[in-house]
């Protein structure tokens, strides 16, 4: 499902990603992460503009990011953005492991686009 997405929703999709993948700074694991899934998506463009839409401001980059993608994906059908989030997490687990802050981010995101009770489903089984 998440290869085939287009035009801003690939872009809201990388920025998602990056935005929690930088959330305690872009380590080497996260950094090629980003990097393959911007090559599996043909994304490179979207993940160039992602990594300098959080650099402009970092400490106000979740809160514009949350403004972007909720105007992006917040509007998708449960069961894309379910998708969206549940690929970042996975992503995330990539790594080795998973943050309570990157968690929190996302099950705050989850709350907002009125999906906090299906993510939390998927990730506890």
């Amino acid at each position: 499902m998440v290869q085939k997405i287009k035009g801003e929703e690939k872009k809201a999709f990388m920025l998602l990603k990056s935005l929690i993948l930088h959330y305690h700074g872009l380590d080497v694991d996260e950094e090629r992460i980003l990097k393959e899934s911007a090559k599996e998506l043909n994304a490179n463009d979207e993940l160039k503009w992602a990594n300098e839409f959080i650099a402009q401001d970092y400490l106000s980059a979740f809160e514009r990011s949350k403004e972007y993608l909720n105007k992006v994906i917040g509007v998708l059908p449960t069961k894309k953005k379910l998708g969206y989030l549940m690929a970042v997490w996975e992503d995330n687990n990539k790594k080795g492991y998973l943050t309570e802050m990157e968690a929190t981010a996302m099950i705050n995101l989850a709350k907002d686009w009125q999906i906090e009770k299906e993510l939390l489903s998927k990730v506890n089984h």
